[in-house]
C-alpha cells in the first residue's frame, strides 16, 4: 500500500525522465542484430526493457549493462542461437511482438513465455501476418506460450488491420531478414521510432505514399544511441501541473518524435498551458523541453480516431485531466485499451469512479463530466503501472489521502517515479 498526502501541494521544479522505453527496446534489438560493438547510453533501467536484454542474451548475444549505459556485442544475424530453454518476456509486450518478427526468420526454434499479465494479450495480431509471410508459429488461443520454428519466409505487402507501431515493427524486423521488399500500409499514423531508428544502423528506408518499404538482407552496421527522455513518462507531470493550482514543472531533455505527442496536443487543445521547444536531434528524433503549468479553464474536446495512436499510453491521464475541463468529455475510438496491461478503458473508469468522478464506461471508451471535486480513496493499481501512476497524480486535487495497492507494478515503466515525484513537490 502506498499513502499520498499531496492535497493543497503543488508540483514545482524541473527534472528529467529516464530514457524512452520504445527506444530502449529497439536499440537492443537492433544492436544485438548488427556486426560490432554498439553503445546504448542513458537506457531504461526499468523490468520491461531488462526483458528484452535478458531475452537476446538467452539467445546468445553477449550484452553488458554499467548503470545506465549497456554495450552491445553484436555479430550480425548469425550471432544469434538456439536458447536451451524457454525465453521469458516477463510483461512486455513490446519485446514479444518485436523479437517474433526477428525469431520467425531465423533457422532455430523458440519458445516464448510471460508473465500471468502478459499471457492474456492477444498476439494473434503478429501471427497473422508473420504466418502469411511463411513463418511457423504454434499458440493456444493467440496467446502465450508461443512456439516460433524459425524458416525462411517471403515478403508480403500488408495494410494493419489495428494502428500498432508493435505490429509494424515485427514485420519490418521479419522483412529485414528476409529476401525482398517488404511494405506495411497504416490506416493512421503509429510510433515511428522503428523506422527513425534503422538508417542508424545502416538500413535503408523508404517512407511514402506507397506505405513504409523496406528491402532484406541489409547487413546492419554497430552504432551509437543516445536515448531521450520518455515523453510517457514526462506526460504525468505535464498532467499534475496542468490540473494543480500553482503548479509549473519543465521536464528537460525529452524526446519529442511528433508520433507520440497526443496527449500534449490534446492537451494544448484543451486550452492547457504547455510549451514545447526542439533543442537538438539524436539521429532523426527531435529532442527538447516541455514546460507546463496550471490552467484554471479546461475546455473539453473530442479524440479523432487518427490521433489515437499517439496518445494511446496517456489516455487514464487524459481521463483525469478531463474531470477538471469545464463540461462533458466523450473519448471515443479506445478499443486497444481493453488489450494493455489491464483493461484500461475498465480501470480507469473504476478508479476515477472511486476518487468521487462522474464517468461512465463506454464500448469503446468513457464520457466524463467536469468540472468535478475529486476525493481521497484507497484504490487498485489492478497491477498497471500507468493507473497507478495516474492515481499518484490524482492525489494532488482530491480533498483528503489517496492509498494505492500494489504501486511495485510501476517499475515496469518508471522504477524512480516516487522519488521524482517527491522532487518536485512542494
Amino acid at each position: 500500500m502506498k499513502p499520498l498526502s499531496n492535497s493543497h501541494k503543488q508540483l514545482k521544479g524541473t527534472l528529467e525522465v529516464p530514457g524512452d522505453k520504445s527506444i530502449s527496446h529497439r536499440a537492443i534489438m537492433l544492436g544485438a542484430l548488427a556486426q560490432g560493438e554498439t553503445k546504448v547510453y542513458n537506457f531504461l533501467h526499468s523490468e520491461d526493457s531488462m526483458s528484452t536484454i535478458l531475452a537476446f542474451q538467452r539467445l546468445g548475444v553477449d550484452i553488458d549493462k554499467n548503470n545506465n549505459t549497456v554495450t552491445i556485442y553484436g555479430k550480425g544475424v548469425q550471432g544469434l542461437s538456439q536458447p536451451k530453454d524457454s525465453v521469458n518476456m516477463g510483461n512486455s509486450g513490446t519485446t514479444v511482438r518485436l523479437i517474433s518478427g526477428i525469431l520467425a526468420a531465423l533457422p532455430f526454434n523458440t519458445k516464448l513465455v510471460g508473465d500471468q499479465s502478459l499471457s492474456h494479450r492477444p498476439m494473434d495480431r503478429i501471427i497473422e501476418p508473420l504466418t502469411e509471410m511463411g513463418a511457423s508459429i504454434e499458440s493456444s488461443g493467440g496467446t502465450l506460450p508461443m512456439l516460433i520454428r524459425g524458416r525462411p519466409l517471403t515478403p508480403i505487402r500488408y495494410r494493419l488491420p489495428v494502428d500498432s507501431a508493435q505490429v509494424k515493427s515485427a514485420i519490418m524486423l521479419a522483412g529485414l531478414l528476409t529476401e525482398g521488399i517488404t511494405t506495411v500500409l497504416e490506416q493512421n499514423t503509429t510510433r515511428d521510432h522503428t523506422e527513425r531508428m534503422l538508417p542508424i544502423f545502416g538500413v535503408e528506408v523508404n517512407r511514402n505514399d506507397q506505405g513504409i518499404q523496406l528491402e532484406g538482407r541489409q547487413n546492419l552496421a554497430s552504432s551509437t544511441i543516445h536515448v531521450p527522455g520518455d515523453v510517457s513518462s514526462a506526460s504525468f507531470w505535464v498532467a499534475g501541473a496542468t490540473i494543480t493550482p500553482g503548479s509549473h514543472v519543465t521536464i528537460k531533455n525529452v524526446g519529442l518524435n511528433p508520433t507520440r505527442l497526443g496527449f500534449i496536443n490534446v492537451l494544448k487543445r484543451m486550452g492547457a498551458q504547455i510549451n514545447t521547444e526542439v533543442k537538438r536531434y539524436e539521429g532523426d528524433e527531435p529532442i527538447g523541453n516541455i514546460s507546463a503549468s496550471y490552467t484554471e479553464r479546461l475546455t473539453p474536446t473530442p479524440l479523432q480516431k487518427h490521433e489515437i495512436a499517439t496518445l494511446v499510453d496517456e489516455v487514464p491521464l487524459l481521463a483525469l485531466v478531463a474531470t477538471q475541463a469545464n463540461g462533458q468529455m466523450k473519448m471515443k475510438h479506445l478499443e486497444e485499451l481493453r488489450y494493455k496491461e489491464s483493461d484500461r478503458i475498465k480501470t480507469t473508469v473504476n478508479t476515477l469512479k472511486q476518487f468521487g468522478a462522474t464517468i461512465i464506461e463506454t464500448e469503446d471508451g468513457m464520457i466524463i463530466e467536469g468540472k468535478q471535486e475529486l476525493h481521497g480513496a484507497q484504490v487498485d493499481s489492478y497491477g498497471d503501472h500507468r493507473i497507478a501512476m495516474m492515481a499518484s497524480i490524482a492525489s494532488f486535487i482530491t480533498t483528503s489521502k489517496v492509498t494505492i495497492k500494489d504501486t511495485e507494478c510501476i517499475r515496469i515503466s518508471y522504477p524512480r517515479f516516487f522519488e521524482d515525484l517527491a522532487s518536485i513537490t512542494i
